[in-house]
C-alpha cells in the first residue's frame, strides 16, 4: 500500500529559475544507432531533474555530452552558463560527476582517496586536508578514512564517491544511477544526501533506474523513449497523464452494494467482492463529490480505497511497445481508509 509523499519542489526550482543546464535539438549517433535525436531540456538552478527511461534509451549518453566526456553530432547545451562545445574547461570547472559504477581506489584509504582528489583541483596542502575533514566528517566516514577502501561496503563506496565529487564545490552535479546496487537503507541515506545538497544550493541531474527514487526526489521528471523526450514535468503532472485512477467501494452486506450500485448507475462493479469501482483522478473534490451522494442516500461503505497511477504506469505506459500488456496489469498504488 502506498503512502502519500509530500513533493521536494521549492520556489528554487520554478521553471522562472535561472537555467543550470539547457539544451536544444542534442544528436548523438553511433554508427547506425540513432541514440539521441534531437532532445531539448531546460533544468533551472537548485532543483533536482531525473531523467528516466529503458536502459540503451540515453540517459548515460546525455550525461556524457553535458559534463563534456563525449561530443555532440548536432544541437546545443550549455552548463552553469558555458556551452559544453566551445567551453568545456568551464563546464568541467562548475560539475561534479558520479557514474554508477564507483570511481574509488579500493587500494588506498578514503582519506587518501579524498586528498588524491584534492590534489586534482589544485588546492593547497593545508586546504586539501581540511576539505577532505570535512567532507569525511560530513558523510559519516571518519573512522574508515583510513581503512582500505575496498574494505567498504557498497553504500560507503558510494558515499565516497560523492564526497571526492564534492571536493571541487561543484553547483551542479550529474549523478548516473547513483543508486543502483545498493540495499534500501543505503539508498535512503543516499536520498537524503542528495536532498542536503539540494538545500544548499546545489543542482543534481539524475539518472535512475529506481521510479520511486524519482518520485521522492525529483522536482521535474523527463521520460526518455527512443532518443526523444516523450514527457515532461512533475510526478504529479505525469501520473496524471495515465488513466485508470479510480475509487473502489467495498460492502459487507449485499443489499447494501445493491443500492450502492443503483445510487451511483453505470459503474463497473464486482458482484463477487461486492465491490464498485468509480473512475477518478484521485482529487479531494471528486473524494468529497461522491461521499456526498453516498450521504445523500444513506449508504456507508464499509471500505473505500483511492487508487492512482504511479510512476511505474507512467513509465510502461510511454516507453517501449510492451506498454499497452504492462498497462492491462497496473501496479498501483493505493491509499485505503476504512
Amino acid at each position: 500500500m502506498g503512502s502519500s509523499v509530500m513533493p521536494t519542489s521549492s520556489p528554487r526550482a520554478d521553471r522562472a529559475s535561472p537555467a543550470a543546464v539547457s539544451a536544444v535539438g542534442l544528436r548523438k549517433s553511433y554508427g547506425d544507432k540513432k541514440v539521441l535525436d534531437g532532445i531539448d531540456l531546460r533544468i533551472p538552478a537548485g532543483s533536482v531533474f531525473a531523467l528516466l527511461g529503458p536502459n540503451g534509451a540515453g540517459k548515460t549518453t546525455t550525461v556524457k555530452i553535458l559534463s563534456t566526456l563525449v561530443a555532440a553530432d548536432g544541437g546545443q547545451a550549455q552548463v552553469a552558463g558555458h556551452d559544453v562545445a566551445t567551453s568545456p574547461d568551464g563546464v568541467r570547472a562548475a560539475i561534479g560527476v558520479t557514474g554508477q559504477f564507483s570511481a574509488v581506489d579500493g587500494l588506498i584509504t578514503g582519506e587518501e582517496n579524498m586528498l588524491l582528489m584534492a590534489d586534482l583541483h589544485h588546492l593547497s596542502k593545508g586546504e586539501g586536508r581540511r576539505v577532505t575533514a570535512e567532507l569525511l566528517e560530513r558523510f559519516d566516514l571518519v573512522d574508515a578514512a583510513r581503512k582500505p577502501a575496498q574494505s567498504y561496503s557498497g553504500g560507503m563506496k558510494r558515499r565516497l564517491d560523492i564526497a571526492m565529487t564534492l571536493v571541487g564545490d561543484p553547483r551542479i552535479i550529474f549523478l548516473d544511477e547513483p543508486t543502483t546496487g545498493l540495499d534500501p537503507r543505503s539508498r535512503h541515506t543516499m536520498w537524503q544526501i542528495i536532498r542536503e545538497l539540494v538545500s544548499g544550493g546545489v543542482t543534481v541531474f539524475l539518472t535512475t533506474q529506481y521510479l520511486e527514487e524519482a518520485d521522492e526526489l525529483a522536482d521535474r521528471i523527463a521520460v526518455l523513449n527512443d532518443g526523444r523526450i516523450v514527457a515532461e514535468g512533475s510526478a504529479d503532472e505525469l501520473k496524471r497523464r495515465v488513466p485508470g485512477g479510480h475509487i473502489r467501494l467495498r460492502f459487507a452486506d449485499p443489499s447494501t452494494y445493491r443500492s450502492a450500485a443503483l445510487a451511483l448507475r453505470d459503474v463497473p462493479s464486482d458482484d463477487e467482492a461486492l465491490s464498485l469501482h468509480i473512475p477518478s483522478d484521485g482529487s479531494q473534490r471528486e473524494l468529497r463529490a461522491l461521499l456526498d451522494r453516498l450521504d445523500t442516500a444513506g449508504i456507508e461503505a464499509d471500505e473505500l480505497t483511492v487508487h492512482t497511477p504511479d510512476l511505474d504506469d507512467v513509465f510502461f505506459a510511454l516507453t517501449g511497445p510492451a506498454a499497452p500488456s504492462r498497462r492491462a496489469l497496473p501496479h498501483q498504488s493505493e491509499e485505503t481508509a476504512r
